[in-house]
Formats: C-alpha cells, structure tokens, sequence
C-alpha cells in the first residue's frame, strides 16, 4: 500500500497515520474472508437440511469435524508461509518470496497427496473416534472419501493464503473466499437439486469449490506477482528447508495445544450433561465471532512486522506493535461492551430454547471476559509468526495449556462448570502476557 514518509536522522520515519491505514487495509479484507470461510460448512448444511433426515445434518457435522482435525495439523502452511514472506518482503528480496511460496506449494501437495493415499484408515480412526449413530456413519463416510480428494487443493491454499498475507495482499484471500463460496453454491445446488446426489452432491460441490478457488489462486499469484519457479533441488535445499521446517515444527507443536484445550473444553461440557455442552458451546460463539476480527490483525502483525524485520528496521517494529496493540484494545473494548450490553439477545438468536439461555446466564460474565483476556493473544501470535520467534509463541502457549489443565482438574470439585471458564481464561492471559516480555528482552540483546 502506497504510503508517504517523513525523514528523521536520515531514516524513514513511516506517519502514525500512514502505519493505521496500512493496518486497517490489510486487517478489514482478511475479517471478511475469516466471517466468509464458515460459509463453505454453512452451504452444505442449509443444502442437506432441506433432505428429509436429520441424518443428513449430522453427516455433514461428523464429516467436517474430521477434516478440521486433519487439516487443522496443517496449518502451519500458512502461518510459517507468512512470516517467511513477509520478511523476503522486507528485504526485498523477490527470488526469496518465490522460492518460499513453490516450497511451501511443493510440501502442501506432498502432504495432501499423503493424506488421499491414506484416507482409507485415516478415516476410519477418525471416524470410530467421533462415533457416529448407524444411520449417520455411512453418509459421513460417503462425505468423507468424496471430499478427501481435495487434500492436496486445500492444504495448497492454506500455502497461497500465507504468501498473500507475507506479500501484504489480503484482498486476494478476501476475493478468492468469496469465489469458493460462490462456486459451492452454485454446483451444490445444481449437482443436488437438479442430478439427485444429495450427500454425495454437497461433498462434490464442496471438492469443485475447493479445486476452482487452488487454481484461481495460483494463476493470480504467478500472473500478478510474476513467480518464478526455481529448480528442484534450490526448493528442497538444505538448510533453508531445515529452517522451514523448524519454524513449522513450532507452529505444528502449538497447533496440538490449541487442539487439547479445545477438545478437552468440549469434553469437559460434555461431561456435564446436553444442557451444560450446549450452554459451554454457545457461549464459545463469543470467543469465536472475536477472534475472527482478531485474527484480522494478527495477520497484518504477521506482515507488516515480518516485513520490519526483514528490513531489519527495529525502530518501525516497535512502532507497529504499539499500533497493532492499541487496535486489539479498541476491539477488546468494543466486544466486551456489546456483549455485555447485547449479550442475552445474541444468546437468543443462536437458540430459542430457555432452559439454555437461563442456564448460560450463570456463565456469561466470563465470555464477557474473553475480549480483553485474549486480544494480546491474537496480537502476539501475529508478531511472533511474523517475525518468526516461533519458539517463543510455543513457550507461551504450552505453559498456558499447562495452567489450564491444572486449574480445571484442581478446581473442578469446587467450582464445576466455572473452573472450565476459569482456566480457559487463565490460558488466554498466559499467552497475552507471556511473550511481551520475553520478546523484548531478547530484542533488546
């Protein structure tokens, strides 16, 4: 984004509001496209819940947790993506930004590749986990191995998402969501009002939507950017492949505390009963509506400091975290104040069912809470993956993973439900708190 700068001692100084603009035109387009993505699982559900049987419905549910647990270990494709380009950006360096996109193409394909050649046990380990009813196991399991096939296109655009980020383009992300969502409709609905596929139409649609929107991304990157595919060996060199890898092993190993906390808060509801899941799974939808805003500025944390960094500028890093900072705590403010002002109407719209919503009443003040327990969360993530301190980032995490499984087991006696929400607090806090100082003080070095 074009930006003017004024020049102090002889370096450029980039306008304060110059940095909020540059924050604001990467953070809105990947907010839409985080609200957009649900809408791939929210198609499929309106389509098949037009059926006849609930079956359908819970095929859909089943089949969607299984792909978020598979791909969910792959997101360090995009998130290592980022950091890398961005700070290839920084230093201007246009052989790098393209050789870290093809490596991360080329692994995304291999891993992808893996996942069909496999599918076979993989979803059966999956599916047996989960543990479907009768009637609902085979329909996910149709879902399953139709839509598997877009392994390789999906963990692909999870590579070309972190390389717009790292390239400061989230209108690319932002246009390319929307397509996929446009093609899923349209040949959802055409393979299964107009040919009859039903379950086997929505995962087919679904598999066109994601193939279309991996091929429309790579022709804009290699026709907009002008990527250069090197040879071979220079993208599976060594060392840079084992700095790709160690930055990703970082990113992998957090992914698996991100997925124990979620599960095991999803567990925990369970335990308690229906009414309690359901009243733990609302209220998470205050969590998860934040965090889609949040993670919009924690991807221009990944590039605008990725891309400091790289220019080796630690004067405009400083200065961007404080920006980027000063953001998260204007939406902590925001969010905390229409939840807690509008907080029982939202319950209402996402349930009409009143023994839930006078039972989340006992519970609400802590998802109030999130906003300002997390919004550093999501800030920090952005930075340290921009600026690749990905060790740092798994440091925070594990230890608050740690605090969160030692508060809900030491308190659950006493405070049931409310250690849950207590140490989901505690968790966030740890990761909020955690990496300012430590970033700092080895920046400082």
């Amino acid at each position: 984004m074009p930006c003017s700068y004024a020049i102090s001692g002889g370096i450029p100084v980039v306008p304060r509001n110059s940095l909020n603009r540059q924050i604001l035109g990467l953070a809105v387009p990947a907010i839409v496209a985080n609200i957009t993505t649900p809408l791939l699982s929210l198609v499929d559900v309106a389509i098949v819940g037009r059926l006849g049987s609930a079956a359908y419905l819970g095929a859909i549910a089943v089949g969607g947790t299984m792909f978020n647990l598979l791909y969910w270990l792959f997101g360090f494709l995009r998130t290592g993506t980022s950091g890398l380009t961005a700070q290839a950006e920084g230093r201007q360096d246009a052989a790098g930004t393209s050789m870290t996109l093809c490596r991360s193409i080329a692994l995304a394909i291999g891993f992808g590749t893996a996942l069909v050649a496999l599918h076979m046990p993989l979803g059966r380990l999956l599916l047996e986990g989960i543990g479907p009813d009768a009637d609902t196991a085979p329909m996910a399991w149709r879902y399953f191995t139709i839509l598997i096939w877009g392994a390789p296109a999906s963990l692909g655009a999870f590579a070309l998402t972190g390389w717009f980020i790292g390239r400061q383009d989230t209108r690319a992300t932002m246009w390319i969501s929307l397509l996929i969502n446009v093609v899923n409709i349209g040949s959802s609905l055409i393979l299964v009002w107009m040919l009859g596929w039903k379950i086997e139409g929505v995962a087919t649609g679904t598999l066109i939507a994601q193939w279309v929107g991996f091929a429309i991304a790579l022709i804009y990157a290699r026709v907009r950017y002008r990527v250069t595919v090197p040879r071979a060996d220079a993208i599976f060199r060594g060392n840079e492949l084992r700095r790709f890898f160690s930055i990703n092993a970082d990113i992998f190993l957090r992914t698996l505390c991100l997925i124990a906390v979620t599960l095991w808060f999803t567990h925990a509801g369970a335990a308690q009963g229906s009414v309690m899941l359901a009243v733990n799974t609302l209220l998470m939808q205050f969590f998860t509506l934040f965090s889609y805003f949040m993670d919009g500025f924690a991807f221009a944390a990944e590039a605008l400091c990725g891309k400091a960094q790289g220019a080796s500028d630690i004067t405009l890093l400083r200065r961007t975290i404080r920006a980027l900072m000063r953001f998260g705590a204007a939406m902590a403010v925001i969010f905390t104040a229409l939840y807690f002002i509008g907080g029982e109407w939202f319950l209402g719209v996402l349930t009409t069912d009143d023994a839930v919503i006078a039972a989340a009443s006992d519970y609400r003040l802590w998802a109030v809470a999130v906003p300002f327990a997390g919004f550093m969360a999501f800030t920090w993530d952005g930075i340290l993956i921009g600026t690749t301190r990905t060790r740092l980032m798994l440091a925070s995490i594990a230890v608050g993973t740690g605090a969160f499984f030692l508060i809900r087991f030491l308190l659950a006696p006493t405070l049931a439900n409310h250690s849950l929400w207590l140490a989901f607090l505690v968790y966030l806090l740890t990761r909020s708190l955690m990496p300012g100082k430590f970033f700092w003080a080895s920046s400082n070095k």
